[in-house]
């Protein structure tokens, strides 16, 4: 079911950049809105914690969306990624001029970027997939030590290969594809599916020595 649902997305897309090059303005605004979710979910995983509640990722999304409206002609005419990454690739320039402005002199040590895919992007906020992962995770009894428990899973994060991190950030809530992630990351989708086995594993096994997680 999730595969005919995937195929179905992947040919509403397809249809909606093929009348986006034809000149329809209504595909254009209904292929922006289809990937608005996830970008949103980007921004919100890469936000640093400091700047969060001084800028709202909508206004991030927007100032996205708006440039990619001016230039989608330009990718139109030499498509040499597919939609999403390049969308994607935009939101997250938006979003290390974001860090930059607001964090000024902390941004050295607060702003930290993977220089991947094109330029650097800022890497998922280590406090963000913790609380996320608490999120899906944690029982209703881990309320009480929630604080302590999420402070645990981000030392088990920050603990890991910077990459693997990565992938398990672009696996499991950017929700990409394998070959999204591969392609996004530079390297072959082989690689990136062992590696990002090895991290959900490794990820695993650090998460049974933490009560109530598993």
């Amino acid at each position: 079911m999730v595969e005919s649902e995937d195929v179905q997305s992947e040919d509403k897309v397809s249809e909606l950049i093929r009348k986006s090059a034809a000149g329809d303005r209504t595909a254009r605004d209904r292929l922006f809105a289809h990937y608005r979710p996830r970008l949103s979910r980007m921004v919100r995983l890469r936000l640093n914690r400091l700047v969060q509640g001084r800028v709202d990722e909508s206004d991030i999304v927007q100032e996205a969306s708006l440039e990619a409206a001016r230039r989608l002609d330009e990718y139109l005419a030499d498509p040499v990624q597919p939609f999403y990454l390049w969308l994607r690739h935009i939101a997250g320039r938006k979003l290390i001029d974001v860090h930059r402005r607001q964090l000024g002199a902390q941004r050295r040590d607060a702003a930290r970027e993977l220089s991947l895919h094109k330029g650097p992007l800022p890497a998922a906020d280590s406090a963000s997939l913790a609380a996320q992962l608490l999120g899906k995770l944690s029982s209703p009894s881990q309320a009480a030590s929630r604080a302590e428990t999420r402070l645990k899973v981000q030392e088990v994060l920050n603990g890991m290969d910077s990459l693997d991190r990565e992938i398990l950030a672009l696996r499991h809530f950017e929700q990409m594809t394998n070959a999204e992630v591969a392609e996004t990351l530079e390297m072959s989708e082989s690689s990136a599916s062992s590696r990002y086995l090895r991290a959900l594993k490794q990820l695993k096994e650090e998460f049974q020595r933490i009560p109530g997680i598993l």
